[in-house]
């Protein structure tokens, strides 16, 4: 699409239609402003992916406007996707609250980049170019320094909240409502608001009944060992289970990598005390299991995770007994609940007491607003237009319902995709195109090697398995040497399947036989092999594994 000049654009690079991978991006003339750049965790769909990014061709053929990448806060679907996006484009400065600066610093040093322009802003901070003056504003989320981000330009007001609730009683400082209260009677143009609770009614939890629920647990068990897993990123959860420890005289061990940085840079930012209750692993062995604490990741099933491997029995330096509790400080990602629900079976099996969220709903408390608080924010910033943004399609669009509740025009309100573009002039927003935004696919460390054909072939991998043919042949005089064998991967169970493998085989001399007797090469004899075979087992059996012909040249004894 074309962009013209004198106009603000706003568009999404992930975040819309999805929980994660929040990427957006504000445009005027030759200035490019990004709030975030999160990635996506994908579910069993997606087969040995670690993350889910944007595609950042578009910010690559427009680097040179990029002014700079504005942070709300330190959350991975915020922050994750930074070690790949500075790798691949260049971003002049990134600007980040003072907990999510560190997490991003260690991030890229973990990775080994180099790159020295991560400043932290405040409250106050206001940074100025030449077509956008940006500014912040405090929100209590489930982790510190949480913000909203104010973008201003000539055409109006951009107010993005970033993640954020409504809590009064919260552990850390209180959400700066007077400053959304004053944009609002200055003019908000668009509002960009976080959607991911907007189906819940009422209000969310405060952080401060969580509290309460775990002083309750450790009080009613004092001869117990104790396991919480939580978001190892909910720094102010963590804070209380210190705090909680350090009054019930326990000791705390951590495992899981994110956990130990997470508190370390914590500890080290002065939101967590009492450093002292940290033992390591060795040291927990030879204490009382009643004065012990486990604190480790794995709340949602993730299988590689700390509670999945206690859970199998496969963590050499933890054994469960019948005694322990397991509490899961913490809610379900949409798509997660069924390897959430084998990791709570595995230990169920175990005979621990086991503490959910349905259990006991004060145990977790979410950072994001229900629908009331989503009320109070359109009453408090009175945006003129609606760009609800982070959640699946129902959640924006459940947004955009209670700002219509709340006298938005219902054309005002854009529930958009990635992609969408909007054009802002003189304070009026109209859609205003389309522009391509796919997505990156990060397997292991590696971006781009992946693509949705390779992914394609893994379902169809794990769905119908794999048929090869092996033949050999000798090239010189155009012969083929002996019997094509043909062997499987997951498509057949072979000894009870003889007669449909020698059918192949039979199907396969015959196609390489044939083209043989012409001028063909590698290449059109495995075409051949493939599409021989391939309709008959489709017929036969009704699955479509892949199937790969490997051709051996007997003369040179290497693979083609």
């Amino acid at each position: 699409m074309k962009f013209n000049k004198d106009v603000t654009y706003v568009f999404a690079m992930g975040g819309l239609g999805e929980i994660g991978k929040n990427t957006y991006c504000m445009m005027r003339n030759d200035e490019l402003i990004i709030t975030d750049a999160g990635v996506y965790f994908p579910g069993d769909e997606l087969m040995g992916i670690n993350y889910v990014i944007p595609d950042f061709t578009f910010l690559k053929e427009n680097e040179s406007k990029i002014k700079g990448l504005f942070i709300t806060h330190g959350h991975e679907d915020h922050i994750g996707a930074i070690p790949f996006l500075v790798t691949m484009v260049n971003i002049p400065a990134i600007y980040a609250p003072h907990q999510a600066a560190a997490l991003i610093r260690k991030k890229l040093e973990d990775r080994g980049i180099k790159y020295n322009n991560v400043y932290a802003y405040d409250d106050d901070s206001i940074y100025k170019f030449k077509e956008f003056q940006v500014e912040f504003y405090r929100v209590t989320h489930s982790i510190p320094d949480a913000h909203g981000i104010i973008i201003k330009s000539k055409d109006g007001t951009i107010m993005t909240t970033g993640d954020f609730k409504f809590d009064l009683t919260p552990i850390g400082p209180l959400p700066e409502l007077h400053k959304i209260a004053k944009l609002g009677a200055e003019g908000v143009t668009l509002l960009m608001n976080d959607s991911t609770n907007a189906m819940n009614k009422g209000t969310s939890n405060s952080e401060s009944l969580v509290n309460n629920a775990l002083e309750q647990i450790f009080t009613k068990n004092p001869d117990r060992r104790i396991i919480i897993a939580t978001f190892a990123s909910n720094i102010y959860r963590l804070k209380h289970i210190v705090d909680t420890c350090k009054r019930h005289g326990r000791k705390i061990v951590t495992f899981g990598r994110s956990m130990e940085n997470n508190i370390e840079i914590s500890i080290e930012g002065g939101y967590i005390k009492h450093k002292e209750v940290f033992i390591t692993p060795e040291e927990a062995k030879r204490m009382a299991p009643e004065k012990v604490c486990i604190l480790c990741t794995g709340t949602q099933g993730e299988p590689l995770a700390a509670l999945s491997r206690i859970a199998n029995g496969t963590f050499r330096q933890i054994k469960l007994t019948p005694d322990d509790i397991v509490i899961f400080s913490s809610s379900a990602i949409p798509g997660n609940a069924l390897s959430i629900g084998r990791t709570i079976n595995k230990l169920y099996l175990k005979g621990v007491t086991v503490y959910t969220n349905s259990d006991l709903k004060e145990i977790h408390a979410s950072g994001h607003a229900n629908e009331e608080e989503l009320k109070w924010l359109f009453q408090l910033a009175r945006p003129k237009y609606l760009m609800p943004f982070h959640g699946e399609y129902r959640m924006l669009k459940a947004s955009a319902d209670i700002a219509v509740k709340c006298g938005m025009p219902r054309e005002n309100a854009f529930v958009l995709s990635n992609g969408d573009v909007l054009a802002m002039k003189d304070q009026v927003i109209k859609y205003a195109g389309h522009i391509h935004i796919g997505n990156n696919y990060v397997d292991g460390n590696r971006v781009g090697d992946v693509s949705n054909s390779v992914m394609k072939e893994r379902k169809t991998m794990a769905n119908d398995g794999i048929v090869v043919v092996i033949a050999n042949i000798d090239v010189k005089n155009k012969k083929l040497i002996g019997t094509p064998n043909v062997t499987t991967r997951g498509f057949v169970l072979v000894n009870d399947n003889i007669q449909l493998l020698k059918k192949l085989e039979g199907m396969a001399k015959w196609a390489i036989n044939d083209k043989l007797k012409t001028d063909a090469d590698y290449a059109d004899i495995k075409n051949e092999i493939i599409s021989t075979i391939s309709s008959y087992i489709s017929t036969h059996t009704g699955r479509r594994p892949i199937i790969l012909p490997v051709i051996m040249d007997i003369k040179k004894s290497v693979k083609s």
